[in-house]
Order: structure tokens, then sequence, then C-alpha cells
């Protein structure tokens, strides 16, 4: 009989429910428990699926039979259960973002790295889960095959994560900056983030604009203007917003030897005879340009949201040795572009990377003690929340 890897969510609110979902239809997973600090929703979501109810991850870590977590609950307490898990041999996926600021995430890798000594096949994956979809993996591919050449310019328009005020009123811990410790970079852009250093790699230098609560009823930043530089020359622009309908989501990537560009569900290459570098120096017309050729470049579509791709994966890493999709190792990159943008905007001045942890959680905490912020009454229970709908591509 093959053996089914036993996985229990922690935190069921709009997140874990599907996860726990998944979990149960996989094949080679079992949900063998579910953990949440609401008691009501915990029983509730454990008699869905035929499982034991936890109120405490220390409990459930302690007494479950269980081989890995799925860690879904508000952003400050991935850390914490993260680290305990991992201290134990318990695989561990975290949603995104690993952590709230990057002292917290490296945190949470020192304890991976110290547990592996122990417990070598131990497995710390991340719910990046639109590196699975099939036009951000050609995009990766193309870059890599060196169909572009030299990047000079990477943009990235995501402005269609609209959210409505009821949205940031269906739950106390969210868009607060003791609850969530941010807003659109934190919540919705940690995976644009990823796949923007996963597609270009990190900047040197970061320029953050941001303006809080300036279209929603919230204390953090609902939008966001970034300038990116690398070592290298290469320039970035990241533009994203909470408030904008119709948003766009629109990526350019340009080289020397052509432009990429996504939008609207199709991936374009403009791409040109020559090196434009090469053109530059030697065209012998004030107004002449590389010849290029428009290609729509085809990929093969994903299933969506893809949350499912990532934990089957997580569940294969563990059991049969797979290469994780998503290395949660590899999220305090995100976490540190985030982090980068707001302490420019902070500070109204240029950051450079790695940056000054130690001031951005002293910015938080400041933050959070001076908050006078008073939210709403929830109006929206979180399991009402259609999560397809957050999902535009």
């Amino acid at each position: 009989m093959t053996k089914k890897l036993k996985i229990a969510v922690i935190g069921v609110g709009v997140m874990g429910r599907p996860h726990a979902r998944d979990v149960n239809d996989l094949p080679q997973t079992q949900l063998v428990a579910i953990c949440d600090i609401d008691r009501a929703q915990a029983d509730a979501v454990a008699a869905q699926f035929g499982v034991a109810a936890y109120n405490d991850y220390r409990e459930l870590l302690a007494k479950a039979n269980l081989d890995g977590i799925i860690v879904a609950t508000p952003h400050y307490d991935h850390t914490p259960i993260s680290i305990d898990a991992l201290a134990r041999g318990v695989h561990v996926l975290v949603e995104k973002p690993i952590a709230v600021h990057t002292k917290d995430a490296r945190k949470m890798i020192e304890a991976y790295e110290s547990a592996k000594a122990k417990y070598p096949a131990l497995v710390f994956s991340a719910m990046f889960m639109q590196r699975t979809y099939g036009f951000w993996r050609k995009v990766k591919d193309l870059i890599d095959s060196g169909e572009l050449g030299k990047l000079v310019r990477t943009t990235w328009i995501i402005t269609d994560w609209f959210r409505p005020q009821v949205y940031y009123d269906s739950g106390g811990w969210r868009a607060t900056w003791a609850g969530e410790g941010g807003g659109v970079l934190l919540n919705q852009c940690p995976h644009n983030l990823d796949l923007y250093q996963w597609f270009v790699g990190m900047p040197n230098r970061v320029t953050g604009f941001t303006a809080i609560g300036k279209y929603h009823h919230i204390e953090v930043e609902d939008e966001v203007t970034a300038y990116f530089e690398y070592n290298n020359g290469m320039v970035g622009h990241f533009i994203t917003t909470t408030a904008e309908s119709p948003g766009s989501n629109r990526l350019e990537i340009v080289g020397e030897k052509g432009k990429l560009i996504f939008e609207n569900g199709k991936l374009t290459f403009y791409r040109n005879r020559q090196s434009m570098f090469k053109f530059i120096k030697e065209a012998t017309g004030s107004f002449d340009k590389v010849e290029n050729w428009v290609a729509e470049i085809p990929f093969q579509y994903h299933d969506q949201p893809g949350h499912k791709h990532i934990i089957e994966n997580f569940a294969n890493a563990i059991l049969h040795g797979e290469t994780l999709i998503a290395p949660a190792v590899e999220g305090i990159n995100s976490v540190m572009l985030g982090n980068a943008i707001m302490l420019s905007s902070f500070l109204n001045q240029t950051v450079d990377l790695p940056i000054d942890e130690d001031a951005y959680e002293e910015k938080l905490q400041e933050l959070i003690k001076g908050s006078k912020f008073h939210k709403t009454k929830h109006s929206v229970k979180t399991s009402d929340a259609d999560l397809d709908k957050s999902f535009s591509t």
C-alpha cells in the first residue's frame, strides 16, 4: 500500500479551508487534523472532514500523529509556528508571505538549516503557487535560456488586485500594522514580488513611494510605485494598488535581443534580428531601428489557482525527493523587496539591499505602538469569501 503523508492545516480562514480540501482530495496525502484559535471554526472544518480539532498549534504538534503541516494563519504567526514545527522534524508548507519582515524570515530559515542537521530529509516549502502558471514558467524559461540576452528593463504594472472596503472589514487582523504588518505588498503582491525576483534576480537599490490608506479605510499601504536599480545596469519598475478597477496586469521585460510582454493572458515576443547594443554602435542612419519580428509565444495552460499543485509538490518532495517548486528559503527575497519599498518610502530615500533589518523592524514596532486605528464592525465572515475570485489569471 502506498504511504500517505499525514498533514494538518493550521488556520482555516479564507485560505486554510481550501487547503484542507485539497489535502483531503490528493491521493498521496491524508488530512489528520485541523487547528484554529477560533474553536467554532476549527470544530466545523474538522467535522466536515472527520478529523481531530485543535485550538493551540503547540498541542497539535505535541499530540497529533502527523508528518507535515500547512500554515495558513495571519502573517505574524507564520514564524513561531514554522520554527516550532521544524524543530520537531515536522515538514512545513507555509503560506505567503513567509514572514512579515526579513528578520523573522531569517529566523525561520536558520531554524530550518539547524533542524536539517538532525532531520536531513526535512522539507520547507512556500505557497508561491503562481510559479506553476504556464505563462510565468514560459517567461522564466525564455529568460534563463538567453532568448532576451542582457536585460535592460523590467516593468510590472499589477493593479488588478482590486479590493472593496468590505474585504478589509472582513477580518479584525486584516490591513492593520499589528494584525497583518502591511497592505498590498504583504497580502496580494508577495506572489508578484516572488515572480519578479525569480525572473530577474534581486536589485541592489530600491526607491519606493507608497500611499497609506489612500482609497480605503485602512492604516497600511494601498498604492505603491517602486524603482529598482541593478548593478549590471538593468532598471525595474513595480506599480500596484488595490483601488483600480479595471486594473492592469502588464509585464514588460526588455533585453538586447528583444522585448517580452505579458498582458491579457497573452505572451508576446518582439524579437530583434540583432543585438540592439551592436546596432546602436554600427547603425549608419540617425533614425534607423532594429528589425524585429512579433511572435505570440505558446505555453501550456495551468489549473487555477494552483495551490493544489504546490501541496502535491510538497508531498512528493517528502515522499519521493521531488524538487520543490517554491523552496521557503527563497521566500525571504519577496519579503526583502516589500520591506525595502516600505522602508524607502518611510525614510523618503533610496535604500540599499540587503536593507537595515533592525531599522525596519523598529519602524514596524513604532507603527504598531502608535496606531490609533479602529476597524469598523466586521460585516462578512471569512468563510463566505469566494477564493477563486481573488485570482485574475
